[in-house]
């Protein structure tokens, strides 16, 4: 049965049919095969989507649309290229340092992509970029908007894996900074190396001024990540405080934000929030009858007799991740593989909050590698490229960013030090072994 399954689904990726539909039609033909009433797919499929920590994705959707047309973007735009656009190539890191703010609210990389990109990608073609660079950097850049919190694969992990989305949250800033980080010192010395970038300081603001300029837009953050950590409100009512903060803050403060255009952009979240919906309630029933059919104590069993230390089970797991998240979308494959390989990664004591940034950031990476990037349509779009025309961009950021998953993976601190001082108990509860 779960062959089947398997078979089927890999068969419709390959015809092209959509993610949520592939994954829905190979459950209902597993479920057919195993003699499972109708009823309980049902049940399964409404019980996966059925959890309150799932609604702050619709919410954290409509934020991010909201600040894209409140001129909240622009804002941001102006502060981070005081701070970091004086220099050559300082345009480029100003891309990059754009997207770590804006992903502290919107925690949506697609989102993150036309929202900053729309600004960034003709201002770097203006200043000299290749058209495909200024892409490839943009859709890069916006994959921190899954990595840095508030995250919606992080939130769709701590529901698969029934890990503390909070734990998740402030574990994501050490990977998040170091990423962003590393890119934007990639960027500033391939700038030089190229020639790119000489004129970057042009129409740079003074810092004081930017600063004031963007004093809401930087103070969302502030409010929403604070109040989380303060105990003031869960993630998924920090979802809710985003969406008002950003209506304030577009309507009566810039008042760049009209009455007319708040129905496109419910439109917009809502089409957006029901396709990640649908996809997590096929992949529910999916996830329920793999583990009906006993596969996940199969792989582990598998993955324990087979990878014998916990340095060798997460280079393995990197390396599938990596395949994986070239071909099936995020959300999904989190969905489906986080309740099998949990369990595993716990038995070779490795923290679960540690082995879900793992995850998140490796499959972050599928949303800018070939086939199916998600990121890469979206920057292309924006740039108006083609697919082929962004690729030979691509390989020096995806190389970044690999090499700070090797240090994330081996070097659990980077993603533990924030959570352990936050979450003492967690971190006295959390297994004792780490990756060597």
């Amino acid at each position: 049965m779960a062959t089947a399954m398997l078979v089927t689904m890999c068969l419709c990726f390959a015809l092209s049919i959509s993610v949520a539909v592939s994954i829905g039609l190979s459950a209902l033909l597993g479920a057919w095969l195993s003699n499972v009433n109708m009823l309980i797919s049902v049940k399964e499929m409404y019980a996966s989507i059925n959890k309150f920590p799932l609604a702050a994705i619709p919410f954290f959707i409509l934020a991010g649309n909201l600040m894209e047309t409140g001129g909240i973007s622009k804002r941001l735009v102006d502060f981070a290229k005081s701070v970091v656009g004086g220099v050559q190539g300082g345009l480029a890191a100003t891309c990059v340092l754009t997207c770590m703010i804006f992903a502290a609210v919107s925690g949506s990389s697609v989102a993150t992509t036309f929202a900053i990109g729309a600004i960034l990608i003709p201002a770097l073609i203006q200043h000299g970029y290749p058209r495909n660079y200024a892409a490839a950097l943009q859709a890069t850049s916006a994959e921190l908007g899954v990595v840095i919190p508030p995250s919606i694969p992080m939130i769709i992990f701590g529901v698969s894996a029934e890990v503390s989305i909070g734990e998740l949250f402030i574990a994501g800033f050490g990977p998040g900074i170091l990423i962003g980080v590393a890119l934007m010192i990639f960027v500033i010395i391939y700038a030089r190396l190229k020639g790119y970038g000489k004129r970057d300081h042009e129409g740079r603001l003074p810092l004081l001024t930017a600063t004031r300029q963007a004093g809401f837009a930087l103070l969302m953050p502030v409010i929403i990540l604070g109040g989380i950590y303060g105990g003031i409100f869960t993630p998924t009512e920090a979802s809710v405080m985003a969406v008002f903060y950003a209506l304030i803050v577009g309507m009566v403060l810039h008042q760049e934000l009209s009455w007319a255009a708040l129905g496109p952009i419910l439109r917009k979240s809502a089409v957006s929030s029901a396709v990640i919906l649908f996809i997590i309630a096929n992949a529910g029933l999916f996830s329920y009858l793999i583990t009906r059919a006993g596969v996940p104590d199969q792989i582990g069993s598998y993955l324990r007799e087979v990878l014998d230390s916990p340095a060798v089970f997460l280079l393995g797991v990197n390396v599938a991740l990596f395949i994986i998240g070239m071909f099936i979308e995020t959300s999904a494959s989190i969905i489906v593989l986080a309740p099998m390989l949990v369990p595993v990664a716990i038995s070779f004591g490795i923290d679960p909050v540690h082995f879900g940034l793992i995850m998140v950031v490796n499959l972050a990476l599928g949303m800018i590698t070939p086939p199916f990037g998600v990121n890469l349509f979206a920057a292309c779009t924006v740039a108006r490229i083609t697919l082929d025309e962004i690729v030979p961009r691509l390989l020096p950021f995806v190389l970044v960013v690999l090499g700070c998953l090797m240090i994330i993976t081996y070097v659990p601190s980077i993603s533990l030090t924030l959570r352990d001082w936050a979450y003492p108990m967690s971190a006295q509860n959390a297994p004792a072994a780490q990756p060597r």
